[in-house]
């Protein structure tokens, strides 16, 4: 099995498949070689887990996943990896590539095709640039995941699993918790990948609710994240001016949900509870 956190092995791959770094898919490989069998402890990967993995590069963390799990699908946007993947993967027979976006992929589909529908768990080291977006697609998409690991960017990983209601949060915060009970399990530093990235990453676990609060009302989640949105969207402003021109809603309406859920008029976004929006989502629409 190739090393593939020894800078020279990745250098030499790079050579032979005349592979260049592209910063527009956010790519930095892990040179550390005890992040990636810590990451998989963290997700407690065994011999009965089926893994979904996001972004493999050149298969560093797959490598080590393949060792633990019964089988890895690794979705990789770049066509570019496909023949190094080919070499570095070779000796694992549990592993599958998928060349997909993951943000235009039907998870649903490609989960119910390679693990007969579930349970599966995430574990990846997540392009730093699109982490909310994949994040929410994985949560939102309703999918029969039971958990995701995965190496963020550390003030992402704070905000990501900031308290709602305390000043760290924003709306991904909300959402996280809404869906999932999110941790920081570890810090990674910068001189841990090729090339060094400016930040400090971290690698967070969400582990899913069995239900989410208002899992039986589709459309009353839907705008409970519009008006969480909307709050945050200009977050020095009150709550109540931030939602209003974000969900091009009277201020007299969100007064009134205000004050029927007993909430501050003056409150700003972060000072809310999940509790609380969810109460405020129901004031705003009331059930017919």
């Amino acid at each position: 099995m190739e090393n593939l956190t020894d800078l020279t092995t990745i250098r030499t791959l790079c050579e032979k498949y005349g592979f260049t770094l592209a910063k527009g898919f956010g790519q930095n490989f892990i040179v550390n070689a005890g992040i990636c069998p810590k990451i998989c402890e963290a997700a407690g990967i065994d011999k009965t887990t089926n893994v979904l993995e996001i972004g493999p590069g050149f298969g560093t963390l797959t490598q080590q996943l393949a060792l633990r799990a019964k089988k890895v699908v690794a979705i990789e946007v770049d066509t570019r990896l496909l023949p190094v993947l080919e070499e570095t993967l070779a000796e694992h027979d549990n592993v599958t590539i998928v060349n997909q976006d993951v943000l235009q992929c039907d998870l649903a589909a490609l989960i119910t095709q390679e693990f007969g529908g579930g349970p599966v768990t995430v574990c990846a080291n997540l392009p730093y640039y699109i982490t909310s977006p994949i994040l929410m697609k994985l949560l939102e998409d309703r999918l029969p995941i039971t958990s995701i690991t995965a190496m963020v960017q550390k003030e992402a990983a704070d905000r990501i699993c900031a308290a709602p209601g305390t000043r760290a949060s924003g709306a991904i915060s909300y959402a996280t918790h809404y869906y999932a009970a999110p941790a920081i399990r570890f810090t990674v530093q910068p001189g841990s990948f090729y090339p060094p990235p400016k930040v400090t990453s971290a690698v967070i676990q969400l582990t899913l609710h069995a239900m989410p609060p208002l899992a039986a009302h589709p459309v009353r989640e839907k705008r409970l994240f519009a008006l969480v949105r909307a709050s945050f969207s200009q977050r020095r402003k009150t709550l109540i001016n931030a939602a209003s021109a974000g969900l091009a809603m009277p201020k007299q309406a969100l007064q009134a949900a205000l004050q029927t859920t007993g909430l501050a008029p003056l409150a700003r976004p972060e000072q809310l509870t999940l509790e609380q929006y969810i109460a405020l989502e129901q004031a705003l629409w009331p059930e017919e």
